[in-house]
């Protein structure tokens, strides 16, 4: 898995954003479950998806600061 750079998010619209967002937090609880029962084979995947996860909620946030 290969994360996302925050220059190419900053070019999706805020819906785009938050349905990568909604996908994403369901991938990782995904990849926790397989992770507790040892079927996970790359766990650096979860490390990853946790920064993209950050990274989308920041710049929904500078999204909706800007916003007011």
């Amino acid at each position: 898995m290969k994360a996302r750079k925050a220059s190419d998010m900053r070019s999706l619209s805020t819906q785009e954003l938050e349905s990568f967002l909604k996908e994403s937090e369901e991938n990782i609880t995904k990849l926790r479950f397989q992770l507790a029962l040892g079927q996970l084979h790359d766990s650096g995947s979860i490390k990853i998806l946790r920064k993209d996860i950050a990274r989308m909620k920041t710049l929904l946030h500078e999204r909706a600061q800007q916003a007011n």
